[in-house]
């Protein structure tokens, strides 16, 4: 008895500074969510402004963008510190998930630790670039420019409170302790190895880039932590660098204008499940298809696609598809892990339809025209979809629908009707775009209206109870995002600084085959960063540095980017460590082990896919 009684004793602080710690994350959760929501609204209410100001009144505000820029930032950092309140940034858990509970919890708290150590070494140099920016003033509003820069300080600053109060709530006293036991030997030990690590050149590169990094990947932290750290690392222990200039290349990844339709696009594709321009898509092409053998099965490949052509997230596409389709699915035999390869495989295959956000983010750091990569996004995506349908054909050839009621022509016509409206947006979206009507931003304002007006007048289903949370979810999406981009830019040009984007080229244009062989390890090696490191932040770290040497060797840089895109979009839902592939999981309810085998079939027929887009130019470029 007594023995209980003293670790009840023990325990009992323990369990209330615990709940008082979850109870102010909660507190704190929701502080950050009202001021997010709102800068979301406020984001789409200056730029929608601006559009009506430059279209209808012939009068541009020549304020709102650069107030758009503002607010934008803010966004950003907020909303990366509400992802990181409902841990929802991007990892990789595929090996964590692997070890046994009691190990995978010390990692979860080392990662906790580890992202810890990052934010507390970036939030004073983070002060310092908020104080610099001060005495700069911009030109349109007129105000210091540290207003938009403070943005970073306090997202830092709410992100070290968040995984304070994470730790405090672990309930094992000495798992929190040996994590933080061991990373502050690993920090030590590298501190003072720094003569070591000045006198060895670019195998720093190695070191840092590659080691630390798949250390930290694998090990479960998040994917732009890892990246910070990295960075952080190299510029402190290798270089006289000041590290306020870490935080610059940060805030200039993360407010690149063309990534203002970012959170947009996000919000979008939440809208059109909401209003229910989804589900009128997906009927349409089931009365089309849902009587032939497969069907419905066709039909998801279909509405993926179109989908796709408005929402800028993937994860938003597939959420807005498979509550739809697969209960029905069900109902007719299919199983349930082929359920979510194929839709899995439709992530990865609808990769490339204009406005994907990885579309946005390749015009932003390599400077292809968003027009161009609009235009050369359509056919790539079609030739993959017809390898997944001749899958689904020879899968589903022996398909039993005797039970199934073939729609008449009138169903037909009648379902069409309800979902034009919701067809035509994407080819809206894509129209303005590539017409020059208007920017990739500027759309996304449009197609929000149109999907508003859509939902209250046609489809009579606005939600105003879910506006809140989805706002909220926006921010936090593209916070994750985002933050990710700003992190890769700072260790991109970090690799820059070093030298090895020269190394880099030398070694690219000797390989053997010249421009065929450059395009085969290009394929290689984002299949393989698409599966690690997720899409973004792959293209953001090695887009400017393998683009301009496709230019050297006669690849069209859109014909190029889709090759990357399609590799990329394989590695990432594909298991077992593609982080898209768990996501189509966690959206189907289906466990990851039912969707191993059969993806591989849709895997294959999309390599194959890949190749043909690879081989003939004119698939990427024969609109432009």
């Amino acid at each position: 008895m007594d023995i209980v009684h003293m670790n009840t004793a023990a325990d009992t602080p323990r369990d209330a500074i615990s709940a008082g710690a979850a109870r102010i994350q909660r507190l704190l959760g929701h502080c950050l969510s009202v001021p997010v929501a709102l800068l979301v609204a406020a984001e789409i209410a200056v730029l929608l402004a601006g559009v009506i100001g430059r279209y209808v009144f012939h009068t541009p505000l020549i304020w709102s963008d650069e107030l758009a820029s503002i607010l934008f930032l803010w966004l950003a950092m907020l909303g990366s510190a509400v992802a990181f309140e409902k841990g929802e940034h991007m990892r990789m858990t595929a090996v964590v998930g692997k070890l046994s509970p009691t190990t995978r919890a010390f990692v979860d708290v080392l990662a906790t630790v580890a992202a810890l150590v990052f934010l507390s070494l970036v939030l004073p140099p983070a002060l310092e670039y908020a104080h610099e920016e001060a005495v700069i003033s911009t030109p349109a509003l007129d105000i210091p420019n540290s207003w938009r820069v403070a943005a970073m300080a306090v997202g830092f600053f709410m992100m070290v409170l968040l995984s304070v109060l994470r730790l405090v709530q672990v309930a094992d006293r000495k798992t929190v302790g040996k994590a933080v036991v061991l990373v502050a030997v690993l920090l030590i030990g590298m501190w003072m190895l720094q003569p070591v690590f000045q006198k060895l050149g670019n195998a720093n590169l190695v070191i840092f880039f590659v080691v630390v990094v798949a250390a930290c990947v694998f090990a479960g932290v998040p994917i732009a932590f890892a990246f910070g750290l990295a960075t952080m690392g190299y510029m402190s222990l290798t270089t006289s660098t000041p590290i306020m200039i870490v935080v610059g290349r940060m805030d200039e990844g993360m407010s690149h204008l063309i990534l203002l339709s970012v959170p947009l696009f996000v919000f979008l594709g939440q809208l059109i499940e909401m209003t229910g321009m989804a589900r009128a898509m997906v009927g349409f092409l089931a009365s089309l298809l849902g009587h032939v053998r497969g069907g419905l099965h066709y039909v998801l490949v279909g509405a993926m696609y179109l989908v796709s052509g408005i929402s800028g997230s993937k994860a938003a596409d597939m959420a807005a598809i498979a509550p739809v389709l697969f209960p029905e699915m069900k109902k007719r035999g299919a199983k349930e892990g082929d359920l979510v390869a194929l839709l899995s495989a439709t992530g990865a295959q609808t990769e490339t339809i204009p406005p994907s956000i990885v579309l946005i983010t390749i015009g932003s750091v390599t400077g292809v025209s968003i027009s161009a990569l609009f235009t050369g996004g359509m056919l790539p995506g079609v030739v993959l979809a017809i390898g997944l349908i001749a899958v689904v054909f020879w899968r589903y050839r022996g398909e039993d629908l005797s039970h199934v009621v073939r729609a008449n022509g009138a169903e037909i016509a009648k379902s069409f009707v309800v979902a034009l409206p919701a067809i035509a947006l994407p080819f809206i979206i894509r129209a303005a775009v590539v017409g020059g009507v208007a920017t990739a931003t500027e759309v996304s304002t449009i197609g929000i209206v149109y999907a508003i007006v859509a939902g209250l007048l046609i489809y009579r289903k606005f939600d105003f109870r879910r506006l809140y949370p989805m706002l909220v979810e926006t921010a936090s999406l593209s916070g994750a995002i985002l933050l990710i981009i700003g992190a890769a830019t700072a260790m991109a040009w970090g690799l820059t600084q070093s030298g090895f984007s020269g190394t880099l080229a030398n070694a690219m244009r000797s390989l053997p085959g010249g421009a065929v062989g450059f395009m085969a390890v290009s394929v290689v090696a984002f299949v393989i960063l698409g599966s690690v490191l997720e899409g973004i932040p792959a293209i953001v770290l090695f887009g400017p540095l393998v683009f301009p040497i496709a230019r050297a060797m006669g690849i069209h840089e859109v014909h190029y980017a889709m090759v990357v895109i399609l590799s990329m979009g394989i590695g990432l839902f594909a298991p077992p460590f593609g982080v898209g592939y768990y996501a189509a999981c966690a959206i189907s309810k289906i466990h990851p082990d039912e969707g191993i085998r059969p993806i591989l079939g849709y895997i294959a027929a999309m390599i194959v896919g890949l190749i043909v887009v690879a081989a003939v130019p004119w698939i990427s470029i024969g609109f432009l």
